[in-house]
């Protein structure tokens, strides 16, 4: 789904394209987010872009993600240091908010595009604690929590309880996700109620998504996610309503930030018995 349709546009919006990751990577490393080339790659071929753009420097990005026909996602906003106060950033946002209408919207919003994005009509509906670190011990796995390696054949499960935590069809999500990523599942008695994936991204390695049905199986799937990282740059995104901040942080897993998640329209809704625990990341939800 690479690329938006718009070519461009009367505020000079034109759709975000593969020759434009590098310099929009050169764009998040000035902010010192931590983003790999390959980061916006994936980001790019999963979404669509938009970019503002003067005489072959790229100023501005924002993307968004369609999930199943009613939700997006939108992130990876950005405008250059050197082209602040120019109406940028609004000008993205109006073509954005244009090419996903329709769709009930939600975002991670950083302190200073909080503004912004409050008087577009977003409203916060939550928070997301960001923990990261190098891992200098892995954490105790907890045995009696029915923890396995995931198999091609759970696929059909993995889409059903995601779609039940998340409120929302990821299955093109978990597509490219379980291309790249290494994933566990928790099955008792035939039944797979929760799920974890861990993979390449950023400065190390993120833990996400994770989906469980309580907080003592969410912990175990990190807990086994993460065993295969002691020594390495460990990050992991999870909401408030998770409650597994301070275990993080118990784990060596400190906790570096804290982020509203805002909302155009109702929010999706978690069913009962499942839980959406960590994020894939803040932009792709």
């Amino acid at each position: 789904m690479s690329g938006a349709m718009v070519a461009s546009d009367s505020n000079g919006v034109i759709a975000l394209r593969a020759d434009h990751l590098e310099q929009a990577h050169g764009l998040s490393e000035v902010l010192k987010w931590p983003y790999r080339l390959e980061d916006w790659q994936f980001a790019l071929e999963l979404g669509r872009g938009f970019a503002v753009e003067v005489d072959g420097k790229l100023l501005g990005t924002a993307l968004w993600w369609p999930y199943g026909e009613d939700f997006a996602t939108i992130g990876m906003i950005i405008v250059s240091p050197d082209a602040q106060r120019r109406g940028i950033g609004g000008r993205l946002m109006a073509a954005l908010l244009a090419d996903a209408a329709g769709r009930r919207i939600t975002l991670i919003s950083t302190k200073d595009g909080e503004p912004l994005y409050a008087k577009l009509g977003f409203a916060r509906c939550g928070f997301i604690t960001q923990h990261q670190a190098v891992l200098d011990k892995v954490p105790a796995i907890d045995t009696s929590v029915p923890v396995r390696a995931a198999t091609t054949a759970d696929r059909a499960a993995i889409d059903a309880v995601d779609a039940a935590a998340a409120g929302m069809d990821r299955r093109l999500l978990l597509d490219a996700l379980l291309a790249v990523a290494d994933a566990v599942v928790i099955e008792r008695a035939g039944v797979i109620s929760g799920y974890g994936c861990v993979r390449r991204w950023g400065r190390g390695v993120v833990i996400g998504p994770v989906v469980a049905a309580t907080a003592d199986d969410a912990k175990a799937i990190v807990a086994v996610l993460a065993s295969a990282y002691e020594g390495v740059f460990v990050r992991v995104d999870v909401t408030d309503a998770s409650g597994l901040a301070p275990w993080l942080v118990e784990i060596g897993l400190p906790q570096v930030d804290r982020a509203p998640i805002m909302a155009l329209g109702a929010p999706p809704i978690s069913e009962p018995g499942a839980m959406l625990v960590a994020l894939s990341n803040q932009s792709l939800g």
